[in-house]
């Protein structure tokens, strides 16, 4: 063998244990950087909005995968986490999911039955009440003009810890559809859980109310109203 010979063969073994120590320091770097982030794991990011007290689906998520060691301990890593869940607050779009964000759907209980009624926007909702919230329901009826004395408005409490199971969205009112709606530009769905007897009493004044307001009582708190405060009339405030 040649000088030039062994020279080829010396730099041929340099060329390969280079590559060689090149190999093992990529693999040292993959190791210290998979020990510094971790595995990685499935989270959940908004696509878009998402509105509070709103149903969520499936379709309003992308899947993602990050390492496990930069989610937060209430991220949501199984999308069914979701069913039968709403918004509890606004969710803005590129959030990642998490429990903190889900509250949920209030149900009916034994012996109650969803019924809704639209509420004015304005005066009877204004952004307060939600889904789980306890109301009391108050109507004001226009007075029998057709007796001998002068009509008498009333307002009553004609129901008493009605508990919100949904909120819908602002809608607005064809004018002139019926004399309760033309008093409203934008209504919003209340829906309830109610007996079969308060249910009743809502559809009434549904129908033949002048105005139905809600009026929020604390969590907790008794939701009874006396006799004596159920019906209210100016002339009785002034005796």
């Amino acid at each position: 063998m040649n000088s030039r010979q062994r020279r080829g063969i010396i730099l041929l073994l340099l060329s390969v244990l280079c590559a060689v120590g090149a190999f093992v320091g990529v693999l040292s770097v993959i190791r210290d950087v998979n020990s510094k982030v971790g595995p990685e794991v499935t989270a959940y990011r908004l696509k878009g909005d998402v509105a509070p007290y709103r149903k969520l689906s499936e379709a309003q998520f992308e899947k993602v995968e990050m390492p496990k060691r930069w989610l937060s301990d209430n991220a949501v890593t199984d999308i069914s986490e979701i069913r039968g869940k709403i918004a509890v607050t606004q969710l803005k779009a590129g959030s990642l999911l998490q429990t903190d964000m889900l509250v949920k759907k209030p149900e009916l209980q034994a012996g109650e039955q969803e019924i809704a009624i639209m509420i004015d926007a304005e005066t009877g909702v204004a952004g307060k009440i939600t889904p789980g919230s306890k109301v009391n329901v108050y109507a004001t009826f226009e007075g029998d003009e057709s007796k001998a004395q002068k009509a008498v408005n009333e307002s009553w409490v004609i129901v008493t810890g009605a508990r919100v199971i949904d909120v819908g969205k602002i809608t607005p009112l064809e004018p002139g559809k019926d004399d309760r709606n033309r008093k409203m530009k934008d209504a919003v769905p209340i829906t309830f859980a109610l007996n079969t007897r308060d249910a009743q009493r809502i559809a009434y004044a549904e129908t033949f109310a002048e105005h139905v307001r809600l009026a929020r009582i604390p969590d907790g708190s008794d939701p009874n109203v006396t006799p004596r405060d159920r019906i209210y009339d100016l002339p009785g405030d002034r005796s």
